[in-house]
């Protein structure tokens, strides 16, 4: 994890710290727009992953590599998909730093200690052509907060309020690359 258990509450952003104080509802709104836009079916097929109050304790996710899976719940406006799913891809926790490693949209940032079920995610969001991603609080646009939590054996789950584009919630599923396993959380 990142250095200094609170160090992330002097660098958080006004916005963020708005962001992350109104989590609940944004998830809650995120899902009521993909419920009312007919996806209700694939909702209660994601179980534990999209119920807000699924969290475990001991939050700890391991060093190591992770499929990882983004799904967006709800929409900023009138057009677009209020849910969307996407396949897995690939994301690397080191040394308290969590970094999705393709796709069009990837959140990379620094995790730190936040409570007995989560952690606090900073970062910010690089995009399909930038080799590198902003430090966090250098583009408003691109910074993101969220929380992680541990949602089962060798299952976790990062949650990103109110990002800047497209949805209301967006949730990232991690699970340790298939050819290995990570300890499991004491």
């Amino acid at each position: 994890m990142a250095a200094g258990a609170d160090a992330w509450r002097v660098v958080i952003t006004r916005p963020d710290r708005i962001r992350l104080r109104n989590w609940r509802d944004a998830w809650v709104l995120g899902l009521d727009q993909a419920k009312a836009a007919g996806n209700a079916a694939a909702i209660a097929k994601e179980g534990v992953l999209l119920d807000p109050d699924a969290g475990l304790e001991n939050p700890i996710i391991p060093d190591g590599d992770y499929d990882c899976r983004m799904i967006k719940l709800g929409r900023k406006g009138p057009i677009g998909p209020a849910y969307a799913s996407y396949p897995a891809g690939s994301c690397r926790i080191s040394a308290g730093r969590i970094a999705k490693l393709d796709g069009p949209q990837r959140p990379n940032g620094l995790l730190w200690p936040f409570d007995a079920t989560r952690l606090i995610f900073l970062g910010a969001m690089s995009l399909s052509d930038e080799p590198r991603a902003l430090d966090y609080g250098r583009d408003d646009d691109r910074n993101m907060v969220g929380l992680l939590e541990r949602i089962g054996p060798q299952r976790w789950r990062m949650i990103l309020p109110q990002p800047e584009w497209e949805s209301q919630c967006d949730i990232v599923e991690l699970v340790p690359k298939a050819s290995r396993s990570v300890p499991q959380p004491g």
